[in-house]
């Protein structure tokens, strides 16, 4: 498809109601790094909700390598914590790392991990999604609290009906077809 007419032309050529459209070199040399802080509360759980991480001393295990991956990753782990059949990360998500290569090394190096510390682990599997959320710095204690309480709200709510609740608060469209696996 052509482009309108007088649509070609180069950008620096467009006025800038009286700003030099060079660059100005100076605020380069001032401010050279990007510079970023990007909260996020991720939530996955195992393949079909079992209740595979039902071993206490395991699951706290888990939760620790969970936030070595991160590190690894150069994002900050805030808290990891979870039950039995899912896990919650609260963490500053690095300024050159995408959410989803994020959640991605995260459950493949812990699915690895968790086969080869635990022989009885050999079918363990993360379920295939997840759900990622952005929070301010002000939501922080919040979330960490939650997620450092979380066996207390599962004695009541399911993973599903937290999932929703999230989805929810968070104001996420989705179709609950294609939610679970």
């Amino acid at each position: 498809m052509p482009l309108p007419q007088g649509f070609g032309h180069y950008v620096s050529a467009i006025p800038l109601n009286g700003l030099d459209p060079r660059p100005n070199r100076s605020i380069l040399a001032v401010m050279p790094q990007s510079l970023a802080r990007i909260l996020v509360h991720a939530v996955f759980s195992t393949k079909d909700r079992r209740p595979l991480l039902r071993d206490t001393a395991l699951r706290q295990e888990l939760h620790l390598y969970l936030g070595g991956i991160l590190k690894h990753l150069d994002c900050q782990p805030i808290i990891v914590g979870g039950v039995a059949d899912h896990v919650h990360l609260l963490a500053s998500l690095s300024r050159t790392s995408a959410a989803a290569e994020m959640v991605k090394e995260v459950k493949r190096g812990s699915s690895l991990w968790l086969k080869e510390r635990d022989a009885g682990m050999w079918e363990f599997g993360w379920q295939n999604g997840y759900g990622i959320f952005s929070i301010g710095a002000s939501q922080i204690e919040e979330v960490r609290r939650y997620i450092a309480e979380h066996e207390q709200h599962h004695r009541r709510l399911s993973f599903q009906d937290e999932f929703r609740l999230l989805l929810k608060r968070y104001e996420i469209a989705h179709d609950e077809r294609y939610v679970w696996d």
